[in-house]
């Protein structure tokens, strides 16, 4: 018996979407849990424990109404089924919740619900057998994490004759042992939705993986991803090898090479470095040195202003900076972060700062003004609102 206890990584933020979703499905289950009660479905009966007032949230695939596709995810049938989908939710969705906000990952697992459910009913257009339980919106979960932390490391617990841990990445836990193994190879019950689970994890990783394509999330060197664009790297050369191509000597088969493709020897350079301070930027931000991040930051920035960091990292730094008075560079770090993540939740308050930053201590009133009426209209603090009406009037705007 193999089950993941822990990870190695932790959100930098409190996920509290993914905390309420577990008291929901915490106290829907007290609510609805009881009898058993006797169903009759299709003339046949059934025995549930399920009250008769939530009965409808029920998905019967041969029968379905659209609403059951998304209530069904908050019923479940004992004990040992909520808690073991709850602790999982707790395990993988922390993190996810760190990294989409609370609002984008409530979107997420909701889909994700969903998604599953219309699954599990494509695959079973004839069955009249209920359908309950958060285990295919969890199961999106799981695979946004193998696509977004598939290098980290998850603590196994295992027992046979003796019990022991050992940790996996999570890239070959998940995808092998929880998606191929648990519900491809070994489907022993006919109690269990695999399909259910199956449509989940399709859902997580093929989202996941376009909102990184779309840098609608930020991407890092240790995400699947990068991953695939590594090995597509490695492919292509490996067939101009292939093919007699030298890439030493220059010589050997004729290969179409796009221009795009030859970088001179600075360049790559170039690019080598910039690789390894992102590598090290990921390694300081584990390690809880933002400080270090933040100068790696800098020097990233000059090496090729096009690179980004993931959203969380970002802030992080650009706060980091503005602590260590360094406006300009802090300034800098917020006036990026705008620029690709203008669509995060509390971006009002990163307008406010860059306001701040402009007015106080750049001596630039034109893009203070700017900034301070954007988070004016946004602000909610009263304490925020304040501050932006006394330093737009402080610059006469």
């Amino acid at each position: 018996m193999f089950l993941p206890i822990r990870t190695n990584i932790s959100p930098r933020r409190t996920p509290y979407a993914n905390y309420v979703l577990i008291a929901i499905n915490v106290i829907v289950f007290l609510l609805s849990r009881g009898g058993p009660y006797l169903y009759y479905i299709d003339g046949r009966p059934l025995s549930l424990p399920i009250r008769p007032w939530a009965a409808d949230w029920l998905l019967l695939p041969a029968v379905w109404q659209a609403h059951q596709f998304l209530t069904y995810a908050f019923l479940h049938g004992g004990l040992e089924h909520i808690l073991g989908n709850m602790f999982f939710l707790y395990l993988f969705g922390n993190n996810i919740n760190g990294k989409l906000g609370n609002l984008w990952y409530t979107v997420f697992y909701l889909a994700g619900a969903i998604a599953s459910g219309v699954g599990h009913t494509l695959m079973n257009l004839d069955s009249l057998s209920p359908t309950l339980g958060a285990s295919g919106a969890v199961a999106a979960v799981t695979g946004a994490y193998l696509v977004l932390y598939p290098q980290t490391l998850i603590t196994v617990l295992y027992w046979f004759f003796f019990i022991g841990t050992v940790e996996v990445p999570a890239l070959y836990f998940i995808g092998f042992k929880m998606i191929i193994i648990d519900n491809v190879i070994a489907r022993l019950s006919n109690s269990v939705a695999y399909d259910a689970h199956l449509a989940g994890y399709v859902y997580g990783i093929l989202i996941t993986l376009g909102l990184l394509a779309t840098r609608l999330v930020g991407t890092s060197q240790f995400d699947l991803w990068a991953m695939i664009k590594r090995w597509n790297r490695r492919r292509e050369y490996h067939d101009a090898v292939e093919e007699g191509y030298d890439p030493f000597a220059g010589t050997g088969g004729r290969k179409r090479v796009n221009a795009r493709e030859v970088v001179s020897p600075a360049e790559q350079q170039r690019r080598t470095e910039i690789d390894r301070i992102r590598h090290q930027i990921g390694d300081y931000i584990a390690q809880r040195n933002v400080a270090g991040a933040a100068d790696l930051y800098l020097e990233l920035t000059r090496l090729g202003p096009e690179q980004v960091l993931p959203r969380q990292t970002l802030l992080d730094i650009a706060n980091q900076l503005a602590g260590d008075r360094r406006p300009a560079e802090a300034a800098q770090a917020y006036e990026q972060f705008l620029k690709y993540y203008g669509a995060y939740e509390h971006a009002e308050q990163v307008e406010l700062m860059v306001g701040v930053l402009y007015s106080r201590y750049l001596h630039d009133p034109v893009r203070a003004i700017d900034h301070l009426r954007k988070a004016a209209g946004r602000l909610s603090d009263p304490g925020q609102v304040k501050m932006c009406r006394d330093e737009l009037a402080r610059l006469g705007a």
